[in-house]
């Protein structure tokens, strides 16, 4: 069992809110911490996939007021999104009695974006709560372990099976279970063959520049299409967009988003990479590393920090830029080598954007000065960082 960071976060939560919604992808762990919490306080849990449970709300405020005292768990909030409109009622009506904190503890498949445009009605009574998969900062600190949840990925079921043969298998089994169910779902006339094609060109582009009409041309669809069905999977928390940073530089710079597979276990489910020895021979192998690295440090930035890449037309980039909320910036360089090795191409983005932190990720232990203005770290110890930054 592991634990997660988030749970703590969910519970101070409670304590302010009626409502929290915990947001990540089917698997990531959200039913499991939920009970987990709910156990502790004798909640009552409602899996809304489930036909019974959905009966049991037929009148749901008839049925919600008969637990006024207790928490209770509403799991794939989704399934039911005109429950929104009703559970209003019921935490005014609790304020009034019970203050109303810690009414409901809401879990959701699908991005924070969508489930508001279902849950308006709760504003000012709901707090969003991202939870990602497995992060370093959840595991041991150690090589070993971060190699394995890079090939593995963060779903807990995956970084956990007895081998690789098995969690690939594992994963493989989720990539088509998102096909067949979530898909057809919230994509209604999305043919899945064409979204797993999709899915997997992006997979062997992990990184790059996102290129719509290129994949609209291989696909044989239109390039609205492509955009519609990023979309989607953005939505459904298997793909991200990570956006260009704009300065007032006078130079040209790139102006399209880069597009990754969130997961990096996925990412090799998608490509039907098993060990480390695959991975290794593999061309997707740097830019698997880059995007792991990336989905970490995104999980621990500090509220209304804000990341984006950096790159001119001319060469300079910058993998990762994090703009903090006093508007100062972090600039991150991401090698799988153990050397970190810097181009020039860094060196000249930061002299365009003079961020007050430089750092290069790469893939040992050792933490060391690269030049009085730019540090080697590993992951872990950035994330660490992170979370010192207000």
């Amino acid at each position: 069992m592991i634990q997660r960071n988030i749970s703590e976060k969910v519970k101070e939560s409670l304590k302010s809110q009626a409502a929290v919604a915990l947001i990540g992808p089917r698997q990531v762990g959200k039913t499991t911490l939920a009970i987990d919490i709910g156990n502790e306080v004798d909640a009552l849990y409602l899996d809304l996939e489930d036909s019974n449970d959905r009966n049991r709300l037929a009148n749901p405020a008839l049925f919600l007021e008969k637990f006024e005292d207790r928490l209770v768990i509403l799991d794939e909030i989704h399934r039911m999104p005109d429950l929104f409109e009703t559970l209003r009622g019921v935490i005014d009506k609790g304020r009034r009695k019970h203050k109303g904190k810690g009414r409901f503890l809401i879990l959701g498949s699908v991005s924070i974006d969508l489930l508001r445009q279902s849950g308006e009605s709760l504003a000012g009574r709901i707090s969003y709560i991202d939870m990602f998969p497995i992060v370093v900062s959840e595991i041991e600190d150690t090589r070993f372990a971060r190699e394995k949840l890079w090939l593995r990925g963060g779903f807990p079921d995956s970084y956990l099976a007895e081998d690789d043969k098995q969690s690939l298998n594992l994963r493989r089994n989720f990539i088509r279970t998102y096909l067949e169910r979530d898909v057809p779902m919230f994509g209604p006339r999305i043919p899945s063959t064409t979204i797993e094609r999709l899915w997997t060109m992006i997979a062997h582009r992990q990184g790059t520049i996102l290129n719509a009409s290129q994949l609209a041309k291989s696909l044989e669809i239109s390039t609205q299409s492509v955009t519609r069905y990023i979309d989607l999977l953005c939505d459904l928390l298997l793909v991200s967009r990570l956006q260009p940073y704009h300065a007032n530089i006078g130079k040209r710079l790139v102006k399209s988003p880069k597009v990754f597979v969130r997961d990096s276990g996925i990412l090799h489910g998608l490509l039907n990479i098993e060990t480390h020895e695959e991975l290794a021979g593999h061309p997707v192998v740097g830019s698997s590393w880059e995007g792991f690295v990336i989905e970490n440090l995104v999980s621990a930035l500090p509220w209304r920090s804000i990341p984006f890449f950096y790159r001119t037309a001319a060469g300079a980039e910058i993998d990762l830029i994090i703009e903090h909320a006093d508007q100062s910036l972090w600039a991150i360089e991401i090698k799988r080598s153990l050397s970190a090795k810097v181009g020039k191409g860094f060196y000249i983005a930061c002299e365009d954007l003079k961020p007050e932190r430089a750092f290069v990720v790469h893939a040992g232990d050792d933490r060391f000065p690269i030049t009085e203005k730019i540090e080697a770290i590993n992951i872990t110890a950035l994330v660490e960082e992170l979370s010192k930054k207000k």
